[in-house]
């Protein structure tokens, strides 16, 4: 992915990582779109970034993904970026189904299907244009589980593997499939994560995955250095310490 003179959309960014990376483009020479579900917020967003465009949408509902694709299109028919970044993070206990079956199905819902129903509705543009990418987000936990939360895990563990597969499909197209990999970055996707030192703090992982991007045009994937520990255990052998290690510091992984 080059690092300057795109179009790129980025639903689910009104906070977190997703507005914080949607700035970061947008200071190196992007056009950026960011998409939400709550109007205060895109009104907020637009009244403090004048330069960045705003949409509504809800990547947990079909038809507000396409009404989004159409706006976005209408008003930046260059789009040749997708970052899929809308996700959720529920701790779940298993041990009682009353307790976790909504929330495991409503994170597959954004996790999983939000992305897939996104890529569908935007392909066949980007497939039009000479150089488009697509992003997904899945996380460290696709490749070593948080115990505190089953289905956010197997959510990343999907897009890994989504990714994985459509890079090999869109192989004879323009497109290229680019996972950005986090590890616990301090925002609010779990309570007190914001806070926690476990974390990495918000401003250096988008600068380091910036920093990755302009160094790596052609990466796959975007691993921090602070994901590699959980990115590559299996690999190095030692899964099974790192599972523990990971489970001990914090019950939510923070």
């Amino acid at each position: 992915m080059d690092i300057s003179g795109n179009t790129v959309f980025i639903p689910g960014s009104t906070g977190g990582i997703g507005l914080a990376l949607a700035r970061a483009l947008r200071a190196r020479g992007n056009t950026i779109i960011v998409g939400g579900r709550r109007t205060d917020q895109l009104e907020r967003i637009a009244a403090e970034h004048p330069d960045i465009d705003t949409v509504r949408i809800d990547t947990a509902d079909p038809a507000s993904i396409a009404e989004a694709a159409k706006e976005v299109l209408a008003r930046h028919p260059d789009l040749n970026v997708l970052i899929a970044m809308a996700g959720i993070m529920r701790v779940e206990d298993w041990h009682r189904p009353e307790s976790f079956l909504a929330s495991a199905e409503s994170v597959i819902t954004t996790n999983v299907l939000g992305p897939i129903r996104l890529i569908a509705a935007f392909i066949e543009h980007l497939r039009s244009r000479p150089d488009a990418t697509i992003m997904t987000v899945s996380s460290g936990l696709a490749f070593a589980p948080l115990r505190a939360t089953p289905s956010y895990n197997a959510s990343k563990a999907a897009i890994h593997m989504l990714t994985e597969s459509l890079r090999l499909q869109l192989a004879d197209t323009g497109v290229r499939m680019v996972e950005l990999v986090p590890p616990a970055v301090r925002t609010a996707l779990l309570p007190g994560q914001e806070n926690s030192e476990i974390a990495v703090p918000l401003d250096e992982f988008v600068t380091e995955v910036v920093e990755l991007l302009a160094s790596q045009p052609d990466a796959r994937e975007i691993q921090v250095e602070r994901v590699k520990f959980l990115r590559h255990a299996e690999a190095r052998g030692d899964y099974d310490q790192v599972v523990a290690t990971l489970n001990a510091a914090d019950p939510h992984g923070r």
